[in-house]
C-alpha cells in the first residue's frame, strides 16, 4: 500500500474513521474494566471514547506550557498498577516527545497507542509519527489535510496483531483470510464490528495522496507566512504563536494564537468575525467537560485549560492566498493596537 512503501509502515488498515482506527486498537490490547489509561486533556472525544467503551478509567495528563502535546514529564506521576497505555495525541502535526514517552512504555510494561489523527507525513527526529507506538490511528476527516469522507488508518507496529486486526475490522471474521485464499470459507472468530470503508472513500483516498507533496508544500507555506507576518506583532503585543521544537517536521495543519485570556479570545474572534475571516476555538479541556467532570479526579490541569480557553486557529487550507493572510494580520493587528 502507498503507507507501507512512504512511511515504512510494517502493516496499516484501512478504516471507517480516525475514531473507528481508535476503538480497534482498544479492541487489540484488551483493554477491559478497571484498566487505566493516560492520555492528554486536550483532545478530542474519541481519544477517550475509544478506551471508555471497553470500560478503562482514563486518567488525563496536562499539556505542555508552549504546546497543546502531553507534557511527558507528567505522565510517569500517573502510572500505576492498573495503567494498560498511553495514548499521545500529535497535536496539529507536531510530535510528542516519543523517545520519552516509549521510554515510560518500556520500563512499565505498557502499549502505546499513537493518536496520530492530525499526523499525516509527520516526523519526530526523521522517523514517521505513526510509527513509534504499537498501534497508531490516521484521520482522513474532512477537517484534516488528506480528506476522505470520514475515513482512517490503523498503523499495526506490532506483527502478532496483524490477523487479529484484521478479523476485528471485519466483524470479526476471518473474511481477508478467506479473500486472500488462506482458509476455504470464513467464519465468526472475536469480537469486532463494520470498520471496513467503502472502494469510493479509498479511491477518494489515493488522488490525494498521489499528490500529497504538493498539497503539503503549499500548507507549509502558507503557514511560515503566517508565522513571517505576526510574529514581530505577536513580540510587540505578547500573544503566543506555534511552538515547533527542532526534532520535529509538523505538516502545517493548523496554524493557531494563544492569547492572553479566554476574554482577549472572545474579543479577537469577534473582530476577525466582523471582518468576515473565520477563526475558530478548539478543544475543551476533557477533564473539565460536561461529560467527564463529575468523574475526574480533582487534579487541576492548567496548561491544557490555557489551551481550550485562550488558542485561536487561523484560516488554514490550500487554496489560501497570501492577499487573504495579508487580510487576517492586519485585522489581528487592528484588534491589539485598539
Amino acid at each position: 500500500s502507498f503507507f507501507e512503501k512512504r512511511f515504512h509502515f510494517p502493516k496499516v488498515l484501512l478504516t471507517t474513521s480516525g475514531t473507528s482506527a481508535l476503538e480497534m486498537a482498544a479492541l487489540l490490547i484488551n483493554i477491559e474494566v478497571g484498566d487505566e489509561v493516560i492520555m492528554p486533556s486536550y483532545t478530542f472525544s474519541s481519544t477517550a471514547n475509544a478506551f471508555l467503551l471497553r470500560g478503562a478509567k482514563i486518567v488525563f495528563a496536562d499539556s505542555l506550557a508552549l504546546h497543546p502535546n502531553i507534557d511527558v514529564n507528567k505522565i510517569e506521576s500517573l502510572i500505576t498498577s492498573r495503567t494498560k497505555a498511553i495514548v499521545p495525541v500529535h497535536y496539529a502535526g507536531v510530535a510528542c516527545d516519543m523517545d520519552a514517552i516509549m521510554g515510560l512504555a518500556t520500563k512499565y510494561n505498557l502499549f502505546v497507542v499513537e493518536d496520530a489523527a492530525q499526523a499525516i507525513n509527520t516526523s519526530y527526529r526523521n522517523k514517521p509519527l505513526g510509527s513509534f507506538g504499537h498501534l497508531s490511528a490516521f484521520s482522513f476527516h474532512e477537517s484534516k489535510n488528506i480528506i476522505a469522507g470520514e475515513a482512517g488508518l490503523l498503523v499495526i507496529n506490532k506483527p502478532e496483531l496483524e490477523l487479529r486486526a484484521e478479523i476485528i475490522r471485519e466483524k470479526g471474521t476471518d473474511r481477508s483470510a478467506f479473500f486472500r485464499g488462506d482458509v476455504q470459507k470464513y467464519s465468526w472468530k472475536d469480537i469486532g464490528s463494520s470498520y471496513l470503508p467503502s472502494e469510493i472513500l479509498a479511491a477518494i483516498l489515493m488522488a490525494q495522496l498521489e499528490t500529497l507533496e504538493i498539497l503539503q508544500e503549499k500548507r507549509l507555506k502558507s503557514w511560515y507566512y503566517y508565522y513571517h507576518l505576526l510574529k514581530p506583532i505577536s513580540q510587540k503585543f505578547e500573544f503566543q504563536l506555534p511552538f515547533i521544537p527542532k526534532e520535529c517536521l509538523h505538516n502545517a495543519h493548523i496554524f493557531f494564537l494563544v492569547c492572553k485570556s479566554e476574554a482577549e479570545r472572545e474579543a479577537l474572534n469577534k473582530h476577525l468575525f466582523e471582518q468576515n475571516i473565520q477563526a475558530y476555538f478548539h478543544y475543551q479541556s476533557l477533564h473539565n467537560s460536561p461529560f467527564f467532570k463529575a468523574k475526574n479526579d480533582g487534579r487541576e490541569l492548567p496548561n491544557a485549560d490555557k489551551f481550550a480557553q485562550c488558542l485561536i486557529r487561523l484560516p488554514m487550507h490550500y487554496y489560501l492566498t497570501t492577499e487573504e493572510q495579508n487580510s487576517v494580520a492586519t485585522a489581528i493587528e487592528i484588534f491589539y493596537s485598539r
